[in-house]
């Protein structure tokens, strides 16, 4: 099944689809609030992402926590904070940094 590059308004999304259309209604599954702005059939299989380029190193792993936060929040930073608060019990400091880092290496 081929792999699909969607971006939305806000988004950019990887999604394996048996067809355009199919790649096109499952990002308005997902994202129904967003206007669909380019759908690019990869030419492989495999989607890569350099790690080098997103700035991530060994002695910083993506946080896997603040990354669910971030997929439950639907991209939302704020309410991603409040929800990594309430499941880590940091500050609200401590929060702010632990998503907002996982923003910039692409969660």
């Amino acid at each position: 099944m081929p792999l699909y590059e969607i971006e939305t308004t806000a988004h950019i999304m990887i999604a394996w689809a048996g067809t355009q259309a199919e790649a096109e209604s499952f990002a308005g599954q997902h994202y129904p609030e967003e206007e669909i702005l380019r759908v690019t059939k990869r030419p492989r299989d495999v989607w890569v992402v350099s790690k080098r380029l997103l700035g991530l190193q060994d002695e910083h792993p993506p946080c896997d926590m603040a990354r669910e936060c971030l997929s439950r929040a639907r991209g939302d930073k704020l309410h991603a904070i409040r929800l990594y608060m309430l499941d880590t019990g940091v500050d609200l400091h401590a929060a702010q940094r632990a998503i907002e880092s996982n923003m910039s290496r692409g969660w």
